[in-house]
């Protein structure tokens, strides 16, 4: 049976509050999360009850689905979810991404079981978007919901996950595009202006548990796969140990694409890791026939490479020059580096920094898709000031590609600005 090329929200008002009557204690418990969000800033979004919002998150982790739907049951209203294709594909991920609960884990291979978390995510208000295609479903359905009175929309503008916690990635316009649609319709039927909000979400994690057996963990592993031994008559600190095993993932990979590592171990880690992106996604493009537009996000092509492979598998095996499973690695290696740099963890060695790295590092080294948590955390939601769509509705029939690009720049900003609060609490906490 072949899967639809689109699945709708069939969203089910009593089955939501069923849920979320239950989701701090489900979130606690699967997936080791509680909520934090400022009284005030939650009471903004209250007063919003009866109208349109497009909460826009940034998404550091395959958890932040969990701390939104938590999010709405604060504030006890159903939200919308606009999620990536693959999330009805294969729904279950939702069990791996727990907290090691090995029944789940296994309940998560049945077919039963995949049928019936779709269905509820769909009931919860879900449905699906082609990640870098023009999904036309998706657009009309993202359109009529925006249309509906007292509508709150979730859409992750970065497209994907950044796994790092202080990093946002730049932001996608598609949804700001169809948020001023939506109210175009309006004055094309000569109606009045619908208010039209939109609201930045940052979403940053804080471990509660003692999080340095966590990274020596880590770091062991990782060490023991690369056979790295630290001399016994030096003790290098945890950051020192990360770079070594960074240095050898990073030529590992340089190794797989036929790329020398550089004669000076000194050469600048961030001219490494573009030139190794850019000239692996050129050459899986040029294997494929497909170009990208000057100035596309990785993240896109990425995307529109993986659905070539998912639909023209049989087709488009003959013609590669790597193998079919070196190109899907490729993929998967280009999402899971995309936002990474060098000096992340150096400038701010925090350890949710540090465990951000080295989830990274051990999602490429043991082949671990969906991580589960390493240990309880708080999600911390800061919510931006509410900003109306309708107040900017003149200037966008004036000038429509700039208007969307200030409104997306502006919510950017607000995200990111609302993460770095966040960080001069942590070193207020740090000095108690």
């Amino acid at each position: 049976m072949t899967s639809p090329d689109f699945y709708p929200p069939t969203l089910r008002p009593w089955l939501v509050r069923l849920i979320q009557w239950n989701a701090e204690w489900i979130a606690r418990w699967l997936y080791w999360i509680d909520l934090e969000v400022a009284p005030e800033q939650l009471q903004h979004l209250i007063n919003l009850k009866g109208d349109r919002v497009l909460l826009l998150p940034n998404h550091p982790t395959f958890h932040d689905p969990v701390v939104m739907f938590m999010l709405s049951a604060k504030v006890k209203q159903s939200f919308y979810y606009m999620a990536a294709y693959e999330t009805f594909d294969n729904p279950s991920t939702m069990f791996l991404i727990s907290a090691g609960f090995k029944p789940l884990h296994r309940l998560a291979q049945s077919d039963y079981v995949t049928k019936g978390l779709r269905w509820l995510l769909q009931q919860l208000g879900m449905y699906s978007i082609r990640r870098g295609l023009a999904d036309r479903p998706s657009i009309a359905q993202t359109l009529a919901l925006l249309a509906e009175p007292g509508c709150h929309l979730v859409i992750f503008p970065e497209g994907g996950c950044s796994f790092q916690n202080d990093t946002v990635m730049p932001f996608r316009s598609g949804g700001i595009h169809m948020a001023f649609q939506a109210l175009n319709k309006y004055a094309k039927n000569q109606e009045a202006i619908p208010n039209l909000y939109v609201v930045p979400v940052s979403i940053k994690y804080h471990y509660t548990d003692e999080t340095q057996p966590i990274i020596e963990r880590s770091l062991q592993g990782l060490e023991a796969h690369f056979g790295i031994t630290p001399e016994l008559d030096i003790q290098p600190d945890d950051y020192a140990r990360l770079r070594a095993i960074a240095e050898r993932v990073l030529s590992t990979i340089e190794a797989d694409y036929g790329l020398t590592p550089p004669n000076s171990l000194r050469q600048d880690w961030n001219d490494r890791i573009q030139v190794l992106k850019h000239r692996v996604i050129e050459a899986c493009e040029q294997q494929l026939s497909i170009t990208s537009a000057p100035g596309d996000f990785i993240r896109e092509r990425v995307y529109k490479i993986q659905h070539r492979l998912r639909t023209q598998a049989d087709a488009i095996d003959q013609q590669l020059d790597w193998s079919y499973s070196l190109v899907e690695k490729t993929m998967i290696r280009l999402l899971n580096f995309d936002a990474i740099y060098d000096g992340y963890v150096g400038a701010h060695p925090t350890p949710e920094r540090f465990l951000d790295t080295l989830i990274r590092l051990e999602r490429e080294v043991f082949n671990i898709d969906q991580p589960p948590p390493k240990g309880h955390r708080i999600a911390q939601v800061s919510l931006g000031e509410p900003y109306n769509l309708k107040d900017r509705f003149d200037e966008y029939q004036q000038e429509r590609s700039a208007t969307v690009d200030n409104v997306i720049t502006k919510a950017h900003a607000a995200v990111q600005q609302n993460l770095g609060n966040t960080e001069v609490l942590d070193n207020l906490d740090s000095s108690d």
